[in-house]
């Protein structure tokens, strides 16, 4: 069993108490930490059973999550509500579409609380299937529209008061922005090179932060039922067929404008060199990557976008690219409260990449413009 577990005072004792909580059958035979997410502690545990052998254990954040029952009430809604919707969807023969399960704890709720007042949770793992952190080639980012679509799709009947606000201001760039300005009102700014650019960089650009908050004052755009954090590495790819097959990380699952979503897939989509690139110099905005991702996005979601989405879907990219940096930059400035830094700098490198990355879907405007215009 994998034995660097120990942080923040957990020993693999301590993880296996916490997966003997939830296991619905055979004996805990290994647990390691999976994926590389920036908020909770998550684990892959497998088990001596010939029906599921593994399943995801989390350590939720409550830090960030400060009511977590309220997530695990979002979760729970999502799923019910998207099973039933699946029963009736017509998928393509020989296409499945996976919806995560909630494994419930030994005294029937779907988390446990640990002696030292820890949230944990689990649910079922999507077997057959892998993510990957960039995008491989064309074709995996048509399928990771694809999947961003069928979220959206199976959920565009799911009235956004059954869902709690679990994260409130959370892809709200104008709050961002007040953050920023706090934290550097109370802190003592070092200055470098990197730095310098950061500050320039969210100046030059503050007039427009509002563009998505101020559409949807203007009843331009509406709330709906959104991921929340649709990144590549939450889209679970069937190892066999390459197809997309489920969206999973459901923590973030609220009310919000699915321009957050379609901003979010996009920016990490098309990004080669990935978030944690330490050549942010190089990075580029792929507008063949865009294509395709919209591609498999639009085939599903032509039929509940508006002609007012439309209108603001380039202002989704970039600003949502931008608002990502902004929130690496904050934290960097406050001294790493809120992401997991393996670093001092490593909140700075990450604001760093999505600033250029900004840069380049700037520079590209009227090229992503014809991209959109063509889906229309």
């Amino acid at each position: 069993m994998t034995r660097d577990l120990n942080k923040k005072g957990k020993t693999v004792d301590d993880l296996v108490d916490a997966a003997d909580q939830f296991k619905p059958h055979g004996k805990v035979t290994d647990i390691r930490e999976h994926g590389n997410g920036n908020v909770n502690d998550t684990f892959l545990v497998t088990l001596d059973s010939k029906a599921d052998k593994h399943f995801i254990l989390q350590r939720i954040n409550r830090q960030v999550f400060r009511e977590p029952e309220l997530v695990m009430l979002n979760v729970r809604t999502f799923t019910e509500h998207v099973r039933k919707r699946l029963q009736d969807f017509p998928l393509r023969p020989g296409r499945r579409w996976e919806v995560v399960r909630v494994l419930l704890a030994r005294d029937g709720q779907d988390h446990w609380i640990d002696p030292g007042g820890a949230f944990w949770r689990a649910l079922s793992f999507v077997d057959g299937s892998q993510s990957f952190e960039t995008v491989k080639d064309i074709a995996h980012a048509r399928e990771v529209g694809y999947a961003l679509g069928m979220f959206h799709q199976l959920l565009s009947d799911l009235p956004t008061e059954k869902l709690a606000d679990t994260l409130k201001g959370f892809h709200i760039t104008p709050r961002y922005l007040q953050h920023y300005d706090q934290v550097l009102a109370k802190n003592c700014v070092c200055k470098s090179p990197e730095v310098d650019y950061g500050l320039q960089f969210v100046s030059e650009r503050r007039g427009w932060a509002q563009v998505l908050e101020n559409a949807r004052a203007q009843g331009k755009l509406r709330l709906r039922p959104i991921h929340g954090d649709p990144k590549v590495n939450n889209v679970m790819i069937d190892n066999g067929t390459g197809e997309a097959i489920s969206i999973v990380d459901l923590d973030t699952v609220k009310p919000g404008l699915v321009h957050y979503d379609i901003g979010d897939c996009l920016r990490s989509s098309c990004n080669p060199l990935g978030e944690e690139t330490e050549h942010w110099e190089m990075v580029h905005f792929d507008l063949e990557l865009c294509e395709a991702v919209l591609q498999g996005y639009h085939s599903l979601a032509k039929d509940f976008l508006t002609e007012n989405d439309y209108e603001y879907l380039y202002d989704a990219i970039r600003l949502i690219a931008f608002e990502l940096g902004l929130r690496f930059f904050t934290d960097y400035l406050e001294g790493n409260v809120y992401f997991k830094a393996d670093h001092e700098e490593h909140n700075l490198a990450r604001a760093l990449v999505q600033f250029k990355l900004t840069e380049s879907i700037e520079s590209q405007v009227e090229a992503i413009g014809g991209i959109i215009q063509g889906m229309r």
